[in-house]
């Protein structure tokens, strides 16, 4: 017969709420991303400056928003004929996707109206779930502004782990809606662009476009 002293049972007790806890969290999970997956998905595909911009979601939010890999940039930064249209979309358009059509036109093409359009929703697992890569993801969004760049480190400083730069670029690496959560203005701290979905050309772009359509409203 084993016999316990208090401080065994009160370890012991730890051990299982935490194991509790991590089952809990893992089923949490995988119920986010059976409901995901049984979405009824639909689509809107913008030709935009950096070229084909596809926007995949359903009537809860925005999924995913695919860059043109290595695409041909078809008008410079200072370009007044900058367009963003719909060029190819479902049959039925729910209002998530609509929102996040205007979000993106407002971007390209009148980027002080930014600030009054409301974010479009969003409905994926890795920005439901509990962990860092979200709070990282959440944090970028929120105190990172249309303009502004920070580096790795500042950024997992913001988000409460200082030592946790290269988690960071992970996180950057798994944006499911880059441009609205602006990965492209996380910079290396040598000042360096860095990487970035679709070629290293498109964040430079895009870090040109913010800086000069930022100038402009300051006067």
């Amino acid at each position: 017969m084993h016999v316990y002293s208090d401080a065994s049972r009160i370890a012991f007790s730890r051990t299982d709420s935490k194991a509790e806890l991590l089952h809990i969290l893992n089923m949490a999970s995988k119920l986010h991303q059976k409901a995901f997956s049984q979405c009824e998905k639909m689509f809107v595909v913008l030709g935009s400056p950096l070229g084909k911009i596809e926007i995949s979601g359903c009537k809860l939010g925005v999924h995913e928003t695919h860059l043109e890999q290595n695409a041909v940039l078809q008008n410079g930064p200072a370009d007044a004929s900058v367009s963003c249209e719909v060029c190819e979309a479902s049959e039925e358009t729910v209002e998530p996707l609509k929102q996040c059509v205007a979000w993106f036109q407002a971007y390209f093409c009148e980027p002080w109206m930014i600030e009054k359009l409301p974010v479009p929703p969003f409905h994926h697992p890795l920005l439901e779930n509990a962990s860092f890569t979200r709070e990282v993801l959440w944090t970028l969004l929120r105190d990172v502004k249309f303009g502004e760049a920070v580096s790795y480190k500042q950024l997992a400083d913001l988000a409460g782990n200082s030592k946790a730069a290269r988690a960071v670029g992970g996180a950057m690496r798994s944006n499911p809606v880059p441009i609205i959560i602006p990965c492209h203005r996380v910079i290396c701290s040598s000042g360096q662009t860095g990487n970035y979905t679709g070629g290293s050309h498109l964040k430079e772009w895009l870090l040109s476009h913010e800086k000069l359509q930022k100038e402009k409203l300051a006067y």
